[in-house]
């Protein structure tokens, strides 16, 4: 982030893309902002929003609308796609990555794409981000700033398909406990498995409706080659969406069959239970009976000890003889 130059605050990086050339120019820091409108060729300004004075650069440097101005300067975290006045806005899903990691979070990407410019800001760093711009400064293969939009979302699709397969892993291990002989006790790894897959299904099947929905705007609305991108991210995004929502499935499914073997457990716990509370039954009431404060009990005079435990395990048989005979043992 730019902490120097008080021209563009908030700044992270800028690239000038200059058609026909194979490297794009990256923008100094401590530039000014007549730096950014000179020149031929258009420009990529990816901001922090971590900066307060972000919002009042964007109104400053971009003859955008206001409602995609409000887009960059935004903290919101749903998915949108929205198209006015030849401009491209709204909020693309990521993921945040720390100095030395990458994690699984989920980080939000506001953009504005017009003709001219295309303007990205983020509150957190982003995983998919950071591969673009190694991508661009190694070779400048966009022409168009549509074209650096559709790649920040194939990169967002390659980060999927990573994760994807790492999800796999992680059930493939937490399924091999499951059916194992150890284990449907505690299986702590699938609940936070299953919430970033729901929370994955859902947002991919925003974007897609949305951008689908954009994609249906006239040719004249959208910057150029909108439509055409639009058309194939969807096709890639429809394959990985297929892959998170059999993922979910798995999980789903393996969820309900550990909940299946605890009821199982369970109902074999409450069988146990049942079957010692008809055993103890008999004796318990022959107990009562000779725990009684009354007279002329019988063997009162005597040693009835023996007698009752007779009657106790007389009892104990005859209630396993019923519980045979009516089919429970």
């Amino acid at each position: 982030m730019n902490l120097i130059s008080p021209e563009i605050p908030g700044l992270v990086w800028a690239y000038r893309f200059i058609p026909g050339e194979s490297r794009c120019q990256r923008i100094a820091a401590d530039s000014s902002i007549d730096n950014l409108s000179a020149g031929d060729g258009w420009v990529w300004l990816h901001l922090a929003l971590s900066d307060a004075r972000t919002p009042a650069l964007i109104e400053r440097i971009s003859k955008l609308p206001q409602a995609a101005i409000g887009t960059l300067t935004s903290h919101d975290t749903q998915a949108a796609i929205t198209v006015s006045e030849d401009v491209v806005h709204g909020t693309l899903v990521d993921f945040e990555r720390t100095f030395d990691a990458v994690t699984k979070t989920i980080g939000w990407l506001h953009f504005a794409v017009s003709d001219k410019i295309i303007i990205t800001t983020r509150l957190h760093p982003l995983r998919s981000l950071d591969r673009v711009k190694a991508a661009v400064e190694k070779s400048a293969k966009c022409s168009r700033p549509i074209d650096l939009f559709e790649m920040l979302v194939v990169e967002f699709q390659r980060t999927l398909i990573s994760l994807v397969l790492e999800l796999t892993e992680e059930l493939n291990v937490i399924e091999d406990h499951v059916y194992g002989e150890a284990g449907h006790r505690q299986q702590p790894g699938l609940a936070p498995l299953r919430r970033t897959v729901v929370r994955l299904h859902r947002h991919l099947r925003t974007i897609l409706a949305l951008l689908r929905r954009a994609g249906a705007s006239e040719e004249d609305e959208v910057p150029p080659g909108f439509i055409d991108a639009a058309e194939r991210l969807s096709d890639r995004l429809e394959a990985v969406d297929r892959d998170v929502f059999a993922l979910q499935e798995r999980a789903r499914l393996l969820h309900e069959e550990i909940d299946s073997k605890i009821s199982s457990e369970t109902n074999r716990h409450l069988y146990i239970l049942s079957l010692m509370t008809a055993f103890l039954l008999p004796p318990t009431l022959v107990t009562g009976f000779f725990g009684m404060n009354t007279g002329a009990l019988p063997f009162a005079d005597g040693s009835g000890t023996l007698y009752a435990a007779l009657i106790i395990a007389f009892s104990m048989g005859l209630a396993w003889l019923i519980l045979r005979r009516i089919g429970i043992l």
